[in-house]
């Protein structure tokens, strides 16, 4: 099973006010991931708050994750945060918990460059052996990966794949080109940004990183499966279909949607962590009639 291509399905990592891991919420939140077969679980990524928590309350929400789990797909793990020498205990924690992959995001107060980018990769795949994905998520880090530090990268041994963000439909032909041309041949390349994806899909992009998969797996999947499979009128017509969806996303962010999305699904009673405050009761409303609307699974 590869986590390399296909759907990956990125869950919230609940939490009380203090930073300490839910564990049993956690778990119930990745069994149906598991049980609907997505491609690979992103634990522990931007949607769930990875700098928010302590390295021991990763490496509890990793363990629970993983036993839930319980090999049926495969888990890629957050690592990234601010010193290079706490993404190494980091990921050797994920390693030792049994992650397939590392998640590894340029985090930074002081702007990274090019060049120390390039360097904290091969530090981390050198001293740790685990396969790391290029995690490439701008809003996040303001970091900038260009065609050509990907190259670079994508070449370090152990590097095993890129997680992009899908630019708009009139762009993402030339964002993956550039790409392309720049890693070695088969290097695969995936996407976030659940409203800009499925063009990204059918345009070659290897891989979706959701974060709407991560509480409605079997629909994200049906479009991952026709997309993948060059059905683009299929695949268009479930992406048409979400738009709801995609629209709360980009307005209040996905983030906040997930959040107000499980409160009102009664799935575990989770709130952002702060600073980051739940939607107002409005914006909740919305949230809970698109979900009424979109019967959602």
């Amino acid at each position: 099973m590869s986590f390399t291509k296909g759907l990956s399905a990125f869950p919230i990592t609940p939490m009380n006010a203090n930073g300490r891991v839910d564990t049993p919420a956690l778990q119930r939140l990745v069994a149906p991931l598991a049980a609907a077969k997505v491609d690979s679980i992103g634990l522990l990524g931007s949607t769930g708050s990875y700098p928010f928590l302590t390295r021991d309350e990763r490496r509890r929400a990793t363990d629970a994750a993983i036993a839930e789990v319980n090999g049926r797909v495969p888990v890629l793990v957050g690592i990234g945060a601010l010193r290079t020498d706490e993404v190494v205990h980091l990921a050797r924690d994920a390693k030792a918990a049994g992650a397939a992959a590392g998640l590894l995001a340029p985090v930074s107060y002081t702007p990274l460059t090019g060049d120390e980018v390039y360097e904290l990769f091969k530090i981390i795949a050198g001293e740790t052996g685990l396969p790391l994905v290029i995690y490439d998520n701008f809003a996040t880090t303001h970091f900038t990966f260009t065609p050509q530090l990907v190259g670079r990268i994508a070449r370090i041994p152990g590097v095993a794949t890129l997680k992009g963000t899908a630019p708009d439909a009139d762009a993402i032909a030339d964002h993956l080109k550039q790409r392309r041309a720049a890693v070695p041949a088969g290097f695969p390349i995936g996407y976030a940004g659940d409203w800009n994806v499925t063009e990204a899909l059918l345009a070659g992009g290897d891989a979706w990183y959701s974060v709407a998969a991560g509480l409605f797996p079997q629909s994200c999947l049906a479009l991952t499966r026709a997309a993948l499979a060059g059905d683009a009128a299929e695949a268009r017509r479930l992406n048409s279909a979400l738009q709801p969806l995609w629209d709360l996303f980009k307005q209040y962010s996905s983030l906040r949607v997930i959040y107000a999305a499980v409160d009102t699904l009664g799935i575990c009673d989770a709130k952002p962590p702060k600073p980051v405050l739940p939607l107002p009761d409005a914006a909740q409303d919305r949230v809970a009639k698109v979900l009424k609307e979109l019967a959602l699974s």
